[in-house]
């Protein structure tokens, strides 16, 4: 079922948000769209029962809202619901492993750029297989996702320029080549102890960092460069930590792409400053993307 695209659903406004932004991007990558409502006493589907009687009534009448909306549309996606009797933590990673990307509702809990994960989506977010997206429910992603006039823009990617990275810019490019976005890689360096002075700062000092950044960061992208052709890419170094650059950075962003690193499942879930910041405080859509 690999080229499917599962949005967790709940009936919450976050996760109708999420899945009408998982039902445009499906239809862009050409894929299929899973919805997925998982819930422990789900019961086997019963005969001739009325609808009154139907433990499961409210399962499937969710789902069916929710599919007949999308369809409605997007009548050329295939779209299939997916009832499961589980836990939702347990369903959203399984569906983890059989899809390209899972998409998931996030509820902000104040007027300003906050998200509230709870313990279900924090896990499922460090250590989902592929890539999670978090949705906001305020409107704006839908109309970044649509392309509709006054929508946010570009596709915003955080590097750390060492270590493995192909498989945060293979998602970011696709993104943006799919919706024919420009890209934005953003790397953030706190200026070090050495670079004060009683008088300020020593700009020899960051000087000679920010064209050190620049160097690897054209070094990364080049190759990325070459192979997408079509996206406009811009980059920017900027000096501070790397969690407030990317928050700074995915201000106006369509989407903001941050990297997280695989470990043993025996450790539990773990998220690094960056993505803890970009999923807390970041007001567009986030991808937490796996890489080793």
């Amino acid at each position: 079922m690999g080229r499917v695209i599962t949005v967790g659903l709940d009936g919450s406004p976050e996760s109708l948000a999420a899945a009408r932004w998982a039902a445009e991007e499906a239809q862009r990558r050409g894929l299929f769209l899973r919805l997925l409502h998982a819930w422990p006493l789900l019961v086997p589907e019963p005969t001739r029962v009325p609808a009154e009687m139907d433990q499961n009534y409210w399962a499937k009448r969710l789902m069916h809202n929710a599919q007949t909306e999308l369809q409605a549309h997007h009548p050329g996606l295939t779209i299939m619901g997916n009832l499961v009797a589980d836990d939702a933590q347990n369903a959203l990673l399984q569906a983890a492993t059989e899809c390209e990307m899972l998409v998931l509702g996030s509820r902000g809990l104040t007027p300003v750029e906050s998200y509230f994960l709870g313990d279900i989506s924090m896990i499922v977010v460090g250590r989902a297989e592929r890539p999670v997206v978090l949705v906001r429910a305020d409107g704006s992603a839908e109309k970044a996702s649509a392309g509709e006039p006054g929508a946010v823009g570009d596709v915003v990617v955080a590097l750390k320029l060492h270590g493995p990275y192909d498989e945060l810019l293979d998602f970011a490019f696709t993104t943006a080549v799919t919706r024919g976005l420009p890209l934005r890689a953003v790397h953030g360096h706190s200026t070090p102890i050495h670079a004060y002075t009683p008088w300020g700062v020593d700009h020899t000092v960051t000087q000679e960092i920010v064209q050190d950044a620049q160097k690897q960061l054209n070094q990364a992208l080049r190759p990325w460069r070459e192979k997408f052709p079509g996206v406009d890419v811009t980059d920017a170094i900027r000096l501070e930590s790397p969690a407030s650059a990317v928050v700074g950075a995915a201000g106006g962003a369509g989407l903001l792409v941050v990297g997280r690193r695989r470990h043993h499942p025996d450790l539990g879930p773990y998220l690094g400053p960056v993505a803890q910041a970009a999923v807390h405080h970041a007001r567009c859509p986030v991808a937490v993307v796996p890489h080793d």
